[in-house]
């Protein structure tokens, strides 16, 4: 379990649902009970905001402290022949450009060669809501597998040139990986006109048979740079901490397999208040309920053929690249990228879902997905269009599993909207399907010891 150490604190610190940025650490109970129940220490954005902005200030003024740039732009020169290179701009924290270098993981440094090639170095930020120091290697060093292997393909996606993830001994100073700056701007899905949202999907309908090219044996992660192996999932939710040894799930060799294990561990951090602890019972009626679909085969994805394909985690638009005419240029950010089910990897991207109604609990596909199903029909794909046309049930199911239940309005819809697509329950509303979770689960040891523990 991750730690916080504020001396005033009477509660485990949790590990998902809301982070101090304050404080940096990871949002611990008592200021997650404040956050939850509205406390007027943080209701007044005009004086929460500003102090967000310090401590972001201060996180990424200490990252940068701890960067040795001559030693990461000659390490940069020595790959390219002595050719020379320097940063274009000076390593200092600079609001105004926070949104071209750097994201919710991640810090980006640009280098720029004398011939005008420019590379990146992307590093971890480090804060308290980041992960512990092994768990971080493990990722990076997945995305770094991730994108060797996509660099055998023809996807476009950033080459690796160099990496090192030790932050320790390592004269850079912190854990970084140099790879290729690809050109064209983050895609905003809401921006194209419907001819230029064809012209995207029309080319992610072509990544998409690409990737249908290369299989894998079992579901998790790329773990081993210059290898197709798959070892266990990289990702901060998907790895429990028992005696500060790290166990990440996986992998796996079939989705069923892999859904339990990974709502198991959520109910374990439910039960072990590392989750959820605002609403901790309702989580834990929830997830069992997940759960029971998996058992009774309630829910069963469809169309899989026992292998696994390449699936990036994070396709909400942002991830796409594209210039001025709508051609994509790169496909990035694959960290957490994992192999999963054909029914899984080839669905359609989240960017597609008509998020007003999806959120409402409506069933119907929209029309960006149906013009997907359509394109990947016309390109010869038939068995990836009907994926996309028969895909709801699986977003449903995937978006439910650790939802964030601050968003509580947004979680009922999609709670609602799964129970109506699989015929359970469908037609009750969120207080009856309570009462008839809290007595069809009223033996369970777990349920039990949480009522007992929130009288």
């Amino acid at each position: 379990m991750w730690s916080c150490d504020l001396d005033d604190c009477d509660k485990p610190s949790v590990r998902k649902y809301g982070e101090c940025i304050l404080c940096d650490r990871h949002l611990c109970a008592k200021h997650l009970r404040a956050e939850y129940h509205k406390c007027p220490e943080w209701e007044n954005e005009k004086l929460y905001d500003p102090a967000a902005r310090e401590a972001e200030r201060r996180e990424i003024t200490a990252l940068l402290d701890r960067i040795n740039i001559s030693a990461l732009l000659s390490r940069a020169s020595v790959l390219r022949n002595g050719m020379p290179c320097a940063t274009p701009q000076p390593l200092q924290y600079d609001r105004s450009q926070r949104s071209s270098v750097m994201g919710g993981m991640n810090y980006h440094i640009e280098i720029r060669f004398d011939d005008g090639v420019s590379w990146l170095a992307r590093i971890r930020r480090v804060n308290g809501t980041s992960p512990p120091s092994d768990l971080r290697a493990h990722i990076m060093r997945s995305e770094v597998a991730t994108l060797m292997f996509l660099g055998k393909t023809k996807v476009p996606a950033p080459k690796v040139f160099d990496y090192n993830l030790d932050e320790e001994e390592n004269p850079v100073g912190v854990g970084y990986i140099l790879m290729e700056k690809m050109s064209g701007q983050s895609l905003r899905w809401s921006m194209p006109s419907a001819e230029q949202r064809r012209k995207v999907m029309s080319q992610l309908a072509d990544i998409y048979s690409e990737l249908q090219a290369f299989s894998f044996d079992s579901m998790g992660s790329l773990d081993q740079p210059g290898t197709g192996h798959i070892g266990s999932f990289a990702r901060e939710s998907l790895t429990d901490y028992r005696d500060s040894q790290m166990l990440p799930l996986g992998p796996f060799t079939s989705s069923r397999g892999y859904y339990i294990a990974s709502i198991q561990l959520t109910l374990d951090l439910i039960m072990r208040e590392e989750c959820f602890t605002p609403q901790a019972i309702d989580a834990y009626l929830i997830h069992r309920f997940l759960l029971d679909l998996l058992l009774d085969n309630t829910f069963c994805p469809s169309r899989n053929d026992g292998q696994f394909y390449l699936r990036h985690a994070d396709n909400k638009g942002d991830h796409l690249l594209v210039d001025d005419e709508y051609n994509i240029t790169g496909i990035v950010d694959w960290e957490w990228a994992h192999t999963d089910t054909k029914s899984a990897a080839f669905n359609s991207p989240i960017m597609l879902l008509p998020v007003g109604d999806f959120y409402d609990g409506k069933n119907e596909l929209g029309e960006d997905e149906l013009v997907f199903a359509q394109l990947l029909e016309e390109k010869g794909q038939g068995e990836l269009a009907q994926i996309v046309r028969e895909g709801r049930v699986l977003h449903r199911f995937e978006f439910c599993c650790g939802y964030d239940l601050a968003d509580w309005e947004g979680f009922l819809g999609l709670f609602q909207g799964l129970r109506r697509i699989l015929d359970v329950d469908g037609e009750l509303d969120w207080e009856a399907w309570r009462e008839k979770a809290l007595a069809k689960y009223r033996d369970d040891d777990g349920l039990k010891e949480l009522v007992i523990r929130h009288r």
